[in-house]
């Protein structure tokens, strides 16, 4: 019996309670809260659902605690159940109820922690859309490994997730490249405001060998060409370095053909024609302040350009046609102004704003011998996802950057990840399925495999908190795609390598030396192979590898 399944008990028997005593049953919630206690002693799992309904049906909630626990004891897998304090309820599951997990997880194999929750939700999922000027630095990185996560969480509730990337290849700062691009080919000094590093050299290198001749077009022609296939080659390298991260896109959307189809002029007369979009001093403002913004905001500058949200109210317009329920962005930590005037736009078009999520996400800090690396794009001594790669490994570097809230700072120490310790978390939960592994493999040379058969002999102390523990799993997933949160996922593989070690310091699974193999070492066999399972689940559902050997 997972959590999930003792919540559903709870709450058919607390119906059940309030329904005898005549109480409304009305005010019973749609989830009724499980937990697992911090002492043990107390029992396997805890509720509050006494206290959550005693003043709202009239009940003393230690009364009504004291008829949940009667009611509970009559039902099938319920060993005990005991009041606590002003009306908490303490429980333990019988035996045979709380090992079925170990069958329930051998049985769905890689299903095991999928649900329903998002079942037929279509989301657009976008996340990195680094613009082409440069390699992808950390920020941009956290988001390809976050993003890339957070497709993973939310599929695995049934959501059709479309991952998007936004191609930012319209503006200024593709005009800064360019002409950085051409200083670097005819050996000239990087412009004041343009980008420096080696790689503007090499691109200008290859854009010289592709475009023969490039060097003596006309100056616009010239600049155009070295913006074209710039731009391309910056791509393709973005690109082939995302998909060896393990991170792939559905679609890539360039900014510059929203303008050049018409997307954007389309979006704009239809903000004209529904009135919230109007003229002042020559320019053409959006109504934001209608729909929660602290200012109107320039869509058309007066000169006749577009601002850069008129790109962005286009580039939602296009995904809500499209047929997106909902629209997920993930952005940078200077973006925090952009999720209020997103809404509005929204809002502006005739949408519901909350069909539009923006996640922010803050910055990342690499470390090293104690001391922080600093990075500069414009100095050209960018740290790059290529560098984080190289320094500790995709698996390491992805694990890293998805394990902690986007809400925070992180500093990722490069020589904790490169070191074999028990300080290193990548590397703790995958030794944990490794070392599952091994078990597995020397089980089968000794001719043993795992029963389900007797689940019941599993009564040690450990074994139940490992159990449970693998139990926690579906809730642990769900609430990651709930709160767009998949460092929980991480964060739980942690708690349940950590248990499981304990389990295998306590608990010996195979028989030693002349010892005869018994049905107790293949129900812990099972249980190894169940834990084995949950942590190659949990490290798929964040795109990290779950390795046999180490």
């Amino acid at each position: 019996m997972t959590p999930a399944d003792l919540a559903v008990l709870l709450r058919a028997a607390t119906s059940t309670v309030l329904t005898d005593h005549g109480l409304d049953s009305s005010a019973l919630p749609e989830a009724v809260v499980v937990e697992r206690p911090r002492n043990p002693e107390h029992g396997d799992y805890a509720t509050n659902i006494a206290l959550q309904l005693g003043k709202k049906v009239g009940a003393n909630p230690r009364e009504l605690a004291g008829w949940l626990t009667a009611e509970l004891l009559t039902r099938d897998g319920i060993a005990s159940a005991e009041i606590a304090g002003p009306g908490f309820v303490n429980i333990r599951l019988a035996a045979d109820a709380q090992n079925a997990v170990v069958a329930d997880v051998l049985a769905d194999a890689g299903t095991y922690g999928t649900g329903t929750l998002y079942d037929g939700l279509r989301v657009n999922l976008e996340f990195v859309s680094a613009n082409p000027t440069g390699p992808i630095h950390l920020g941009g990185t956290r988001w390809a490994a976050v993003g890339d996560a957070l497709g993973r969480v939310l599929s695995a509730q049934g959501a059709a997730v479309t991952r998007e990337y936004y191609f930012n290849d319209h503006g200024a700062q593709i005009d800064r490249f360019a002409r950085s691009l051409l200083a670097a080919a005819l050996g000239e000094p990087t412009p004041d405001d343009g980008y420096a590093g080696a790689y503007i050299g090499d691109i200008a290198a290859s854009v010289v060998a592709a475009v023969p001749g490039v060097l003596a077009l006309p100056e616009a022609e010239r600049l155009e060409a070295f913006r074209a296939h710039g731009v391309d080659l910056m791509f393709t390298s973005i690109k082939a370095n995302l998909h060896e991260f393990g991170t792939d896109f559905d679609v890539y959307t360039h900014e510059n053909k929203m303008f050049e189809s018409g997307q954007v002029e389309r979006a704009i007369s239809e903000l004209k024609a529904n009135g919230n979009l109007y003229e002042n001093d020559g320019a053409w403002w959006l109504r934001s302040t209608a729909f929660g913004d602290d200012k109107d905001r320039v869509v058309i500058k007066s000169d006749g350009e577009a601002a850069y949200i008129a790109g962005d109210i286009a580039y939602f317009k296009d995904k809500r046609d499209r047929g997106f329920d909902l629209c997920i962005y993930m952005l940078g930590a200077d973006h925090h102004g952009y999720v209020v005037r997103l809404k509005a736009a929204a809002a502006a078009l005739g949408d519901d704003p909350d069909r539009l999520e923006v996640l922010i996400g803050q910055m990342v800090n690499l470390v090293r011998d104690g001391q922080p690396l600093r990075m500069s794009k414009r100095a050209g001594t960018v740290i790059t996802l290529d560098d984080l790669v190289e320094a500790v490994g995709v698996d390491a570097a992805r694990y890293s950057l998805i394990r902690s809230s986007v809400d925070v700072n992180i500093d990722i120490d490069l020589d904790l990840l490169v070191s074999q310790s028990n300080e290193n978390p990548v590397y703790y939960v995958q030794y944990a399925h490794a070392r599952l592994a091994a078990i597995g493999r020397n089980a089968a040379s000794l001719g043993l495999s795992m029963s389900t058969d007797h689940l019941e002999l599993l009564t040690e102390a450990a074994e139940g908190d490992l159990i449970r523990t693998i139990g926690d799993f579906p809730a642990v997933a769900t609430l990651a795609a709930e709160l767009r949160e998949p460092h929980r996922v991480c964060r739980y593989l942690e708690s349940l390598a950590s248990t499981y070690h304990k389990f295998y310091d306590r608990c010996r699974v195979l028989p030693q030396g002349d010892e005869e193999p018994t049905e107790l070492h293949a129900a812990r066999l099972a249980l190894c192979g169940a834990t084995q399972q949950v942590i190659a689940n949990g490290l798929a559902m964040v795109g990290v590898s779950a390795p046999e050997r180490m």
